[in-house]
This record gives C-alpha cells, structure tokens and sequence, in this order.
C-alpha cells in the first residue's frame, strides 16, 4: 500500500470538521466505494465516519496517496453526481 502523506490543508479541515486521520486513513484504504471525480480529476473515497457518510477526494501516485479534503455528504448528493456524470464509478 503506497504512503499516505497528510497536508496541512487536510489536517486543518479534519480537525475543523471533527474528523480523526485514523478513520480517514482506513477509508481511503477499505473503502469498497471509489468514483472518479470528472470535474477535478481526482479520485473519491466513499466511508462512514462514525455515525456521518463522508467522501475524501484524494490524488494517487505510484507510492503515494495525498487525500484533498473530506466533506459529510448524502446517498442523494452522491446519486445526483453519477447521474450527472461528474462521478463515474472506480473500479
């Protein structure tokens, strides 16, 4: 598994956000849901974060994973993107 490298950014928004590294990390690594973000060119985790359903944007190279940011979301707003065609499902 390639190293995850956390960005400032990224800390500072999970932190704001209530979100641990340890959850984010285990998304990003299990998660069983992936889609590629079309209008960014990046790829999307799909978790729980305890109770909340979360997506992390993240960019992957050959040994490493750098993850973007992570945002609470919904089966809705998730439903909308793939049928709009921003998300288009990873596999």
């Amino acid at each position: 598994m390639p190293n995850i490298i956390w960005s400032d950014y990224l800390q500072y928004r999970a932190k704001l956000r209530g979100f641990k590294l340890e959850k984010i990390e285990e998304i990003i690594k299990y998660s069983g849901e992936r889609y590629y973000d079309t209008e960014t060119d990046r790829l999307i985790a799909v978790g729980k974060h305890d109770t909340r359903l979360v997506i992390v944007p993240y960019e992957y190279e050959l040994n490493s994973i750098t993850p973007i940011t992570i945002h609470a979301t919904t089966r809705q707003q998730i439903r909308f993107r793939l049928a709009t065609g921003r998300y288009a499902i990873y596999e």
